[in-house]
């Protein structure tokens, strides 16, 4: 049996709710979302009924990477307002019972942060550059490619070159310097003292690259071969930027910091590791207290790759001690409602998938829009922001960074006192998807979400951690049918195309469609 809920940490059984600092609410009338935006639309997050608030960068930026691309670690980017802005969010949102964790950008600065800028002034061979990856080379290092598109690897005048795993603008740190964990270490006890609860910790996989940067091995001809395996670790033979063990030693420095705060502090991973258990390492006792499971994220609409997942994330959680992660989307992804069929199908099977989600062990992670069913949207290449799609010439994640409609009948639909598009177009057809719209709809997404995390709090913290996979193969369920059971709680998630019956004088607590006697196919069930 699970501990009481009131012997756990909180962040083990929380609902997570992403900002996309940019897109969620504008307060000024500039078309970019801000900080006293998100305050003012707290009262959103308090009805949706999430535990947790995360949001993504909003330090000084040149924003090439829209903040992820950092200057100053201990400020806040004048467009998106203040440290008093900050300060009155975290006050306000800890009133309303709301944690807040922030985004950590340690793999890369900004090519405008001050120790960028003093590396490029100081010349090869100084301590400067020792901050960053430099190599000599008559040509390019190695045959590292950026998750960008192109070489991971950039010239300067005097002729050495940097590394970058992401775009040219964010220069990659050298962690084996010793001045790199001090400075983080100092940023994380910044805003702990100012009373964030936590950390999202941005490619939580990459910050040490393997001694010597050997070339990296593909297992596909390396002329077709785009290297991407941050966002989808694929077949590699060899990955020297990723996963490296030295990982593993900052962050039982960094547990050491969270564990000298009081109120249970906590740090997730985003690790993209190639299977359950190398992720696992990150969440055992003395590092981070989660990782994203990602593997949830890319499994296809099948009740077999759910069952596949379930079973090998308990499987590698369980022997550290920690409990698992569940999420559909995040702001780099294509939104769940396009990834799993678009349109009426598409969004029946997220919200199906939701439901598998939410009634498992662990914690979730809803990204802004989900709980209005949004899509993804075809953004014009004109209006593209995404530096991975204007290097590539391929569409990027602009689609799932659509800033969100709270109300009215056009653009801006309630985003911000402007009466203009913001800084990514919205769609002409988006009226009845805001906030208000759905409000007023009892059979709407946002309804949907409300009461069901309204029904999880019954049994969040009280339903254990054991889950029980039904058998699949049985005449009541069918082998396209996910069925398990956690304490009372029986959940069933219709992959297939038949209708199934439901288990005789069963309680419907709740469920994605109206159900009677049948759970109809792209639908989802609780059962007592």
């Amino acid at each position: 049996m699970s501990p009481g809920a009131a012997d756990r940490a909180w962040w083990r059984d929380a609902v997570f709710y992403q900002v996309y600092v940019r897109s969620f609410a504008d307060s000024d009338g500039d078309g970019v979302g801000d900080i006293p935006g998100i305050t003012s639309r707290l009262p959103h997050l308090t009805s949706l009924g999430v535990d947790a608030l995360w949001l993504t960068p909003f330090y000084t930026s040149p924003q090439h990477d829209h903040g992820y691309d950092v200057a100053n670690y201990r400020d806040v980017d004048p467009r998106f307002g203040t440290l008093a802005d900050v300060d009155d969010l975290l006050v306000k949102a800890h009133d309303l019972g709301i944690r807040v964790i922030v985004d950590l950008v340690p793999n890369h600065t900004s090519d405008e942060h001050e120790w960028f800028r003093s590396a490029l002034a100081a010349g090869p061979g100084s301590p400067e550059r020792d901050r960053y990856v430099f190599r000599d080379s008559p040509d390019l290092p190695n045959n590292w490619h950026s998750v960008f598109g192109g070489p991971a690897w950039e010239q300067v005048e005097d002729g050495q070159w940097y590394l970058h795993l992401f775009d040219r603008t964010q220069p990659d740190l050298n962690w084996r310097n010793p001045e790199i964990p001090a400075m983080f270490e100092d940023v994380l006890r910044f805003w702990l003292d100012r009373g964030v609860d936590g950390f999202r910790v941005d490619v939580a996989h990459g910050l040490v690259k393997e001694e010597g940067l050997p070339d990296q091995r593909f297992t596909e001809d390396e002329e077709t071969r785009v290297a991407t395996s941050f966002i989808d670790p694929g077949p590699m033979d060899h990955e020297p930027m990723w996963d490296q063990p030295e990982v593993h030693d900052i962050y039982r420095s960094w547990h050491n910091v969270l564990a000298s705060y009081r109120g249970d502090r906590m740090a997730v991973a985003e690790a993209w590791t190639n299977d359950a258990e190398s992720l696992a390492r990150y969440v055992r006792p003395d590092e981070m207290q989660q990782a994203f499971n990602f593997h949830w994220l890319t499994a296809p609409w099948s009740a077999a790759a759910f069952t596949k997942v379930i079973t090998e994330s308990f499987a590698a959680v369980r022997p550290v001690g920690a409990s698992p992660t569940w999420v559909l989307g995040n702001h780099d992804v294509v939104r769940p409602a396009t990834r799993y069929g678009g349109g009426q199908v598409g969004l029946a099977r997220a919200r199906a998938a939701t439901m598998a989600m939410l009634a498992l062990p662990g914690s979730c992670y809803i990204y802004q829009g989900e709980e209005l069913g949004l899509e993804e949207v075809d953004v014009a290449r004109e209006h593209w922001q995404d530096p991975r799609a204007l290097r590539t010439g391929e569409p990027g994640r602009d689609g799932c960074r659509v800033p969100l409609p709270w109300s009215g009948d056009r653009a801006p639909y309630g985003f911000g006192p402007s009466t203009g598009q913001p800084w990514i177009p919205q769609p002409d057809d988006w009226a009845d998807l805001s906030v208000a719209a759905q409000e007023a709809d009892a059979g709407s997404t946002l309804m949907f979400y409300r009461e069901l995390l309204r029904v999880r709090r019954t049994f969040a913290t009280t339903a254990g951690d054991d889950v029980e996979l039904l058998d699949l193969g049985t005449e009541a369920f069918g082998d396209d049918v996910l069925a398990f059971r956690r304490g009372e709680l029986t959940v069933m998630v219709n992959c297939g195309n038949k209708a199934v019956v439901l288990p005789d004088a069963a309680e419907v607590l709740a469920s994605s469609v109206h159900v009677v006697d049948e759970l109809p196919p792209d639908a989802a069930v609780w059962l007592r």
